[in-house]
């Protein structure tokens, strides 16, 4: 057992293990962390626990963030924010079959990675030569599909709210149309359906919801 810290690297994004290498960190803490693409910012999501992973698999926190860290993440957002124009004209150029979602930088700048959607295998090496030379770093292309692409452009849901992948929700899991059913509901694809054009996530808190509701009613007897 290793003792590790959980770290988010996006709002409502996946957290990650690292080794707290001796620094004391509380949940809310911004820090500075080693990751495979280089140094990342990150705010801590979990305080340190025990873990299965082994000590040498787990990448460091290298420093608790400071004010110059958290100006140089706020100057990589917007180095994204012009790369993401950068990219966007060259795809039109070359006449590519893809839809541009976000260019991110990595905290230490050296590398940036473009996520884009598309409906078929794409050949993107001339994009990728094009890109490292304009950019002056290294360019990695990520397909993803059309439930991250809303969870990374974010949004109102239905309901008016935030839509739940950009606010808490971490993973997506699997959603049937059996639980609109289940739960009496309009099977208008409108009403359905969230801006992803996939069911709404939030049938699945309701079928749990509701099936909760109706185990409590069974055992009162009502």
């Amino acid at each position: 057992m290793a003792q590790a810290v959980g770290i988010r690297f996006r709002s409502a994004g996946k957290i990650y293990d690292f080794d707290p290498a001796g620094f004391v960190v509380s949940v809310g803490d911004a820090v500075v962390v080693s990751t495979v693409r280089g140094q990342e910012y990150g705010i801590v999501a979990r305080e340190a626990g025990e873990v299965e992973t082994p000590d040498s698999q787990l990448r460091p926190v290298l420093r608790l963030a400071d004010y110059a860290d958290a100006e140089q993440h706020a100057r990589m957002h917007d180095l994204g924010t012009q790369a993401f124009a950068v990219a966007h004209a060259a795809i039109e150029r070359l006449r590519l079959d893809m839809d541009l979602v976000e260019c991110e930088y990595t905290f230490d700048g050296h590398h940036v990675t473009c996520f884009f959607t598309a409906e078929e295998r794409v050949d993107f090496r001339e994009l990728v030569r094009d890109l490292q030379n304009r950019l002056g770093c290294r360019v990695e292309m990520r397909q993803v599909g059309v439930r991250d692409e809303a969870k990374i452009l974010g949004g109102l849901g239905l309901c008016g709210r935030p839509m739940c992948c950009t606010s808490f929700l971490t993973e997506f899991q699997s959603v049937s149309i059996r639980m609109a059913k289940d739960q009496g509901l309009s099977l208008n694809p409108s009403r359905i359906t969230g801006n992803c054009g996939r069911l709404l996530c939030c049938l699945r808190f309701e079928q749990v919801e509701s099936g909760r509701t109706t185990k409590a009613a069974v055992t009162s007897g009502a």
